[in-house]
């Protein structure tokens, strides 16, 4: 395996605070990993900074902005989420992270709870998972019927149509992770008296029912090639890469004014 070699500026991050602290954050010390990580850091500042000049437009122009990460159980959604959010002003975007629906909503026009959430003029919306649920979990895990997860792949086209249409601005992520990694960072989550409440009985059955969920992963991509809003698809093995690339979509995607003082 070929050594790490330190440049004279991978010396100069290793110098600062932020590097000693990227040193001394994990055992056994490894140089690479903390230069790589003070790098990630500095980017996702950048990037952030962006996103504040993303939000002060869509505030300044009324711009209604919705943007859902979809993609397997631990595959990273809530954490790109909080990095994209955690410098913006919380008095205008949302996170939102619907629970299983209420016995009204059940009897409810499918899309309506996620209608009821969408932004005001001036707001941004993430949603942790969306009304793409009957897509992939609800048809994988018994949730829905066959018709109506017929009815909803033959509806969703039409609805993010009428979204757009609106004026409403629509991004749509879609973390990718490999099998392997999910059941390592299912084992990580276990492990951590912190994170035990992430495990749901849905979560411990992803494995068993990997084939599956990629079955009707498959599917929803195609139903969108037929005249959907198109997906942008991560590959989140790596997290900090992941969140990077998110960020960057959605500053791709969203045409703020990238001169704007903040």
């Amino acid at each position: 395996m070929e050594k790490f070699k330190l440049t004279e500026e991978d010396v100069e991050i290793l110098n600062t605070n932020k590097g000693l602290k990227a040193i001394l954050s994990n055992e056994p010390f490894n140089l690479e990993r903390a230069v790589r990580y003070v790098k990630y850091e500095k980017k996702l500042k950048k990037l952030q900074i962006e996103l504040i000049r993303l939000q002060t437009w869509a505030i300044n122009e009324n711009e209604r902005v919705i943007i859902i990460f979809e993609g397997r159980d631990a595959a990273g959604k809530g954490g790109a989420i909080r990095r994209a959010t955690e410098r913006m002003n919380p008095r205008h975007l949302r996170i939102i992270a619907l629970p299983k629906p209420t016995e009204d909503e059940q009897t409810q026009w499918y899309f309506q709870r996620y209608v009821n959430q969408f932004p005001k003029a001036g707001e941004i919306i993430f949603f942790d998972r969306s009304w793409y649920n009957r897509a992939v979990v609800e048809p994988v895990n018994g949730f829905c019927t066959h018709e109506e997860y017929e009815i909803f792949m033959k509806q969703v086209n039409d609805f993010e149509r009428m979204i757009t249409e609106s004026g409403i601005r629509l991004v749509k992520i879609y973390m990718s992770i490999s099998k392997k990694e999910q059941a390592k960072r299912f084992e990580d989550i276990k492990n951590d008296p912190l994170k035990h409440w992430k495990m749901t009985p849905v979560d411990e059955r992803a494995q068993e029912l990997w084939d599956t969920y990629t079955d009707y992963k498959s599917k929803m991509f195609e139903n969108t090639e037929l005249g959907g809003l198109p997906w942008k698809v991560i590959r989140a093995n790596k997290k900090t890469f992941a969140r990077v690339a998110a960020i960057n979509h959605i500053l791709k995607t969203i045409p703020y004014d990238k001169k704007l003082e903040i």
